[in-house]
């Protein structure tokens, strides 16, 4: 091993541990019997946890973001896949400013994003509530699955296309029993990453939810009361479990995809 190499090592993992720290100490503070949020720790409780059992204001805000990340990470993957075939199979004018315009969510900032679409909402007299968040969130999501989907597309051997047309199948019949399930993990791994995404995003969801929070949103309003400050903890211990979990489950699928394609090659 080069010295180089070995000094970007360690920035690596200097900057990963600087990154995540924080994230250790959110689970540890969340089983402090104390409200204050400081060291020494008072002792070991689960009360906070307890308490999001009956708080229905949580409730509402955790039901409102699960219809929002089921929807736009659906509806978001049905975009992804679409666009990435056309992408990937497909050569028509305009091609790549298309694809440059749709991955643009990924470089400008959310709050840009967010101020945006919270004017031309307005413009067209559509009212705030969970759908426009949806549609929002579509927008974050999108570029994610045509990363994704670009991948898995990719890789696929023309060649198992043009002997299922030569075998007397249509091109739909084609694109559904033959290319749907070669790509069908990058399609899981799309929608779980979309749902991720969803569900952890404050600042679109903050710009346009109107009066039915989602979860985030809710978080935020939380931290007006310091009494509420542990059971938020806690909270955000159970999202970040979720969240790990999800980003697990997504990695799995897409390396489950890439091998598959690899051993039909």
């Amino acid at each position: 091993m080069s010295r180089s190499t070995k000094y970007l090592k360690i920035f690596a993992y200097t900057y990963l541990i600087f990154l995540y720290a924080p994230a250790l100490l959110l689970p540890l503070f969340s089983f402090n019997a104390s409200q204050i949020i400081a060291f020494p720790l008072s002792g070991f409780t689960t009360n906070w946890f307890e308490n999001l059992l009956y708080q229905e204001t949580l409730h509402e805000a955790l039901k409102n973001s699960l219809i929002v990340a089921v929807s736009s990470s659906i509806l978001g993957t049905i975009l992804g896949v679409l666009a990435s075939r056309a992408a990937t199979r497909y050569d028509f004018t305009g091609k790549q400013i298309s694809l440059t315009f749709i991955l643009a969510p990924l470089v400008l900032p959310e709050i840009i994003v967010g101020v945006a679409l919270l004017i031309v909402l307005i413009q067209l007299g559509l009212p705030l509530n969970l759908w426009s968040v949806v549609l929002g969130h579509t927008l974050l999501i999108l570029p994610f699955s045509i990363l994704i989907m670009n991948s898995a597309f990719s890789n696929l051997d023309i060649s198992l296309e043009e002997a299922s047309m030569d075998l007397g199948e249509n091109q739909f019949g084609t694109f559904y029993r033959v290319i749907l399930p070669l790509v069908f993990p990058g399609i899981m791994a799309s929608l779980l990453i979309g749902f991720t995404l969803s569900l952890d995003e404050f600042i679109i969801a903050f710009f346009l939810t109107g009066t039915e929070t989602t979860l985030p949103v809710y978080i935020w309003a939380q931290f007006r009361f310091p009494k509420k400050l542990p059971t938020t903890m806690a909270l955000g211990t159970v999202l970040l479990i979720v969240s790990l979990i999800l980003l697990s489950l997504s990695e799995y699928f897409r390396r489950r995809a890439a091998n598959s394609q690899n051993s039909v090659l």
